[in-house]
């Protein structure tokens, strides 16, 4: 499968940002889940951000929150993440990013995440939560298992963090536009600019931006200075109303915004 950097680079050059699209595994149930991942992929999303479900979500919105709450309702458990990630990578192929917080995958067991994610066709893990200084353990069977690491960077964080998360991430940098939850926003806030500007001076190659972006006029503008725009709450919300085919259609509206207008 191809990883995220090599996506990422290989959209850039053709002039283009990616379109990084966060689903929540096992909503609104396992199968309906890999339905609107495979549709979000042929809508045009390059990467799969798959979000575990998690019963105390810190960072995710009220759209977020509902659909997560749901699938954990319904039974959802972590081995099913692998199940999903197998499923879809039968019929497409765009690299699945998992995004979860740390604590499941204490409680899974760390080495035994990461194999069942690599044997399933993942290509590694975004963890909101988790800090380089912390991931010792993540870093060790994230380089066992050959899978990509994306740690996040927000607007407070110092220059020498930002520096920490450049340093250990192996697909991107998430650099998160806002301060706060999760959510589609009228605006994308302008420190996201100054936030990847201050990545790209500690060294950052790739930096995707996410929270808030929900239109394909914010995606073009985030693409020209990022190397990709992540969007949840919107696309979370295409799902929760009209299944798969909104999801298709809402990720072919965002993909217009992918095409970069200035150099």
């Amino acid at each position: 499968m191809t990883t995220v950097v090599e996506t990422i680079r290989k959209a850039n050059g053709a002039g283009r940002g990616v379109l990084v699209g966060y689903l929540p595994a096992g909503f609104p149930s396992v199968s309906d889940c890999v339905d609107a991942i495979v549709a979000l992929a042929k809508g045009g999303a390059d990467v799969i951000e798959l979000g575990i479900p998690y019963s105390d979500p810190v960072m995710d919105g009220v759209v977020i929150q509902e659909a997560t709450t749901a699938s954990l309702s319904a039974g959802f458990r972590v081995r099913d993440t692998f199940d999903i990630i197998r499923s879809v990578c039968q019929q497409v192929d765009v690299p699945i990013l998992v995004m979860t917080y740390w604590n499941p995958v204490v409680q899974y067991g760390v080495d035994r995440f990461a194999q069942e994610l690599k044997e399933a066709g993942g290509a590694g893990i975004i963890t909101p939560d988790l800090i380089p200084d912390e991931a010792d353990e993540w870093i060790e069977a994230s380089d066992k298992y050959d899978l990509e690491r994306v740690f996040l960077a927000a607007p407070s964080s110092t220059d020498e963090r930002l520096r920490s998360a450049v340093d250990n991430s192996t697909g991107f940098v998430y650099a998160v536009s806002t301060m706060g939850i999760t959510g589609a926003r009228d605006d994308v806030d302008s420190a996201a600019r100054t936030l990847v500007a201050r990545l790209r001076s500690v060294g950052a190659q790739t930096v995707c931006v996410g929270l808030g972006i929900s239109t394909a006029e914010q995606v073009s503008d985030v693409c020209s200075y990022a190397d990709g725009a992540i969007v949840g709450s919107f696309l979370v919300s295409a799902l929760s109303r009209g299944g798969a085919d909104d999801v298709l259609g809402a990720a072919k509206a965002l993909t217009l915004g992918t095409t970069r207008l200035t150099a």
